[in-house]
């Protein structure tokens, strides 16, 4: 005698997890890491449902923003943003999935925002900190001329990791002082090098580079003590080994140069659309949090010189 089959929609909710988390796993070939978080916020999800008396099935919309302003805080949560919006991800996909298997005719997260990401400011450094850094590279071997260009050159561009390893020689114009860059989608730009910056690459490319390459026909600007291209985890270490001598460990990242350099820019007059084009920014809009930053550091300026600013 046949087994009759369980319809489909009638399955238990926590049955319906498992066979979306099956769909992530076998069909979109999702990460066990991110398969455990799904299954933890789908299940968190469902909690909540049971406790305002809904199933996953007859959810409303109201249901859903509740549950992620329950999460933002309005009754007690702690979760972060991020944490939140991976949560709505989350929801958003189950449904999806349940609605294309037919299980469920509307999506009830289909309007439903989740609470604005807030944008925490980056850090930035200080001119006296920028000089620190630059000051830390010390010496005249080929690695610590290469250190220096290399930390002159992302300060100077606001270069992004990848393309301060991805510089060629040939992108180098230092006879007319600027770079081609290659960002974001392979798109290039045309970056101005300061004096300074292109000092030091001069020094190197004439003692320091030579020295490393060898006979090597390594194109790549900057490369590592065999000769090779500079890896991401390379430029890294160089970073942070001179930030912790120069005593700015904490919060420094190969970014921060970049940061620091948009920032410094605006607060010395540079327009906003001149720092987005050399930034490689496609919207105006993310360059802007750069104009919030130069606020900040003047605000934070005026508040402790200006005799009066504090006056009670």
């Amino acid at each position: 005698m046949a087994t009759a089959v369980e319809p489909v929609a009638q399955r238990p909710y926590e049955q319906q997890v498992l066979d979306f988390l099956a769909y992530l796993e076998f069909e979109r070939g999702l990460s066990r890491n991110t398969l455990e978080a799904y299954r933890s916020d789908l299940l968190q999800y469902g909690r909540f449902l049971t406790k305002r008396g809904r199933g996953a099935l007859d959810a409303q919309s109201a249901d859903v923003a509740a549950f992620l302003a329950a999460l933002a805080g309005s009754d007690g949560g702690v979760a972060s943003p991020a944490t939140i919006h991976r949560k709505a991800a989350c929801l958003r996909s189950f449904y999806r999935h349940l609605r294309r298997e037919g299980i469920v005719d509307a999506d009830p997260t289909a309007g439903v925002a989740a609470p604005r990401r807030g944008r925490r400011l980056p850090r930035v450094l200080t001119r006296g900190e920028v000089g620190r850094l630059l000051a830390a590279p010390t010496g005249s071997q080929p690695t610590d001329l290469r250190d220096l260009a290399l930390l002159e050159l992302m300060y100077a561009c606001g270069l992004r990791a990848s393309e301060a390893i991805g510089l060629e020689v040939a992108d180098v114009d230092l006879e007319d002082h600027f770079l081609r860059a290659r960002g974001k989608g392979s798109k290039e730009r045309v970056i101005p090098v300061g004096r300074a910056a292109g000092d030091a690459i001069t020094r190197y490319l004439q003692r320091g580079r030579p020295a490393l390459v060898g006979a090597g026909a390594e194109a790549h600007l900057f490369v590592n003590f065999r000769g090779g291209s500079l890896t991401r985890q390379g430029l890294y270490k160089i970073v942070r080994r001179h930030a912790v001598s120069a005593g700015l460990a904490e919060h420094m990242s190969p970014h921060t140069l970049r940061h620091t350099f948009a920032t410094h820019l605006l607060a010395g007059g540079c327009d906003l659309r001149s720092v987005q084009e050399m930034l490689g920014h496609a919207d105006v809009a993310t360059t802007q949090l750069y104009t919030q930053l130069s606020s900040e550091r003047l605000k934070d300026v005026y508040f402790r010189a200006h005799p009066r600013a504090t006056a009670g």
